[in-house]
């Protein structure tokens, strides 16, 4: 049986530049005391051929948490572009939300990510080397979250 239960992330700042914060409002209900924190971490997929360039863009520790239901707001930095590979930079990718009780992640929420030029791409051989990120926008598909959830032993 849970003892915690995410009941919604609401994404906040979508869509956006690729520089602009993420912003996630994350209500989850607590049906028992907990005697540690909650670890909640927010992942950047940089590239689908690695997770050499994934960024963790945020890992905040939550508690005490009381029982019930809890809301908070989740704001991360952006990822940091010169750490993706530049083909990678335009196109779809992924952000995971993820939680954890005592080193055992019980939830993780993924997002698709499209990333797209706010004005035509520049041609070429050189065109991804041209690429100004201060140009790419964002866009969350934030209602068609994958949700996977583990079991855990809570206590």
């Amino acid at each position: 049986m849970a003892v915690v239960t995410v009941l919604n992330i609401a994404v906040h700042n979508n869509p956006a530049k690729l520089l602009s914060p993420f912003q996630f409002e994350i209500t989850f209900e607590c049906t028992s005391a907990l005697s540690d924190d909650l670890e909640w971490r927010v992942i950047y997929v940089g590239s689908a051929e690695s997770s050499d360039h994934d960024q963790e863009l945020d890992n905040v520790l939550v508690g005490p948490v009381p029982v019930g239901t809890n809301k908070f707001m989740l704001s991360t930095d952006a990822p940091d572009p010169s750490k993706i590979p530049a083909t990678d930079l335009l196109g779809v990718t992924v952000v995971l939300v993820t939680c954890s009780y005592k080193a055992q992640e019980f939830i993780r929420v993924g997002y698709y990510v499209n990333n797209a030029y706010g004005e035509a791409l520049p041609e070429g051989e050189e065109a991804a080397t041209a690429i100004d990120p201060e140009k790419i926008f964002r866009h969350l598909l934030e209602d068609k979250p994958r949700v996977t959830r583990f079991p855990i032993k809570w206590e």
